[in-house]
């Protein structure tokens, strides 16, 4: 049988999904812009799309800017908030294993005379409320903080980030990039304290090329992009809107949060038992990671060999986020591993959807091509 295990790169598209796009190409073809019938109708549409997806962030839909996913609304938060509050300081503080989306980000706002630093994490890959307190600053405007890490599943403490801005008395916005938690932990961004927080389609099961970004009510960013009043001129251009609708319909069929996680801890459970029983695998996550996502290495063999080798036998993986596209993880270099431990490096990511067969077929697998790739 197949299995497919990289469910943080993509998933499946639940039937909700597919059935809500279909109808939106069909019926609600419209620009939503437009002030005659075929326009009010998609208009329509795209009010209860976004209705729904406040719905699942438990925020107001005034709070809802869609875009074309996670890395246009990291860049947004970023750029937007960077622009916005300049006059007031210059400090970004970002982790050392952000998603490319925002690293990159980063890095070109420091090239633009920002100062931009790091907080480093230890070997659990979480960051820590002493390194936050040391470098967040009385200047510091903006902090970007995941709220899960895409490749181990460290979860960081995005609910202290309030406190600490207190603490420094500094006017930082907080952004928090919960594309791998949306849809498997409680994402509410008024609890949580933060000002932007982005989300993304195709990580509930719904389609590519739709995702948002909460900004707070009151908050004030910047565009990155001009030419039109949708999205409260934050992301103008005519909206996407069978994607949109694909992306609201997966966030009403998310199922109960705590009922999946003790389905998927269960899944988890079995596949540590299984990794623990096979001699030369290092597990890179931490133990009270998000159970969907789980990090191992193999010392001594190339993570590109075990992903040919598994997907020859029906067995899907990856070697660490998607967009790094095979780069060697600098996450887990700034975790502390060694050189073979990051090039015998594999992600296996789980969703509601995955069953205990897949589990058995990955651990059948893994064990036969550490078996027969050791020998060569």
């Amino acid at each position: 049988m197949e299995a497919y295990l990289d469910n943080s790169a993509t998933t499946p598209l639940c039937p909700e999904a597919a059935e809500a796009m279909q109808e939106a190409v069909g019926r609600f073809w419209g620009n939503p812009s437009s002030l005659h019938r075929f326009g009010l109708e998609a208009e329509r549409l795209l009010v209860r799309c976004r209705v729904d997806v406040a719905a699942s962030l438990r925020c107001s839909p005034a709070e809802v800017v869609f875009t074309s996913g996670g890395t246009e609304s990291n860049n947004l938060a970023l750029f937007g908030a960077a622009a916005a509050l300049k006059r007031r300081g210059r400090r970004i503080v970002t982790s050392a294993v952000e998603h490319s989306s925002i690293a990159e980000s980063a890095a070109e706002l420091h090239n633009r005379g920002f100062d931009v630093v790091y907080l480093n994490v230890d070997s659990q890959g979480r960051v820590s409320e002493q390194e936050l307190t040391r470098l967040i600053t009385k200047d510091t405007i903006l902090v970007s903080l995941m709220a899960v890490n895409n490749e181990v599943g460290a979860v960081q403490p995005i609910d202290n980030l309030r406190r600490v801005l207190r603490q420094a008395n500094a006017p930082a916005l907080i952004h928090c990039d919960a594309v791998q938690a949306y849809g498997k932990l409680p994402v509410n961004p008024h609890p949580l304290g933060v000002d932007l927080l982005t989300v993304s389609s195709h990580k509930i099961h719904g389609p590519k090329g739709a995702g948002a970004l909460f900004v707070r009510r009151g908050v004030r960013i910047n565009p990155i992009i001009y030419g039109g009043s949708q999205e409260q001129k934050l992301r103008p251009g005519t909206e996407a809107v069978p994607a949109i609708a694909g992306f609201a319909a997966a966030a009403r069929a998310i199922p109960d949060l705590q009922q999946s996680l003790q389905y998927v801890s269960g899944l988890r459970e079995r596949l540590v038992q299984g990794l623990s029983a096979m001699e030369g695998v290092k597990l890179n996550s931490p133990a009270d990671a998000l159970p969907y996502l789980t990090n191992i290495s193999l010392p001594g063999l190339q993570s590109e060999t075990m992903l040919n080798f598994l997907s020859e036998r029906g067995v899907y993986v990856s070697s660490g986020s998607a967009c790094a596209k095979g780069k060697k993880s600098r996450v887990l270099r700034a975790m502390g591993l060694g050189d073979q431990e990051i090039a015998g490096a594999l992600r296996i990511s789980l969703s509601r959807y995955t069953t205990w067969e897949e589990i058995d077929a990955f651990l059948f697998a893994l064990n036969e091509a550490r078996v027969t790739l050791a020998r060569k």
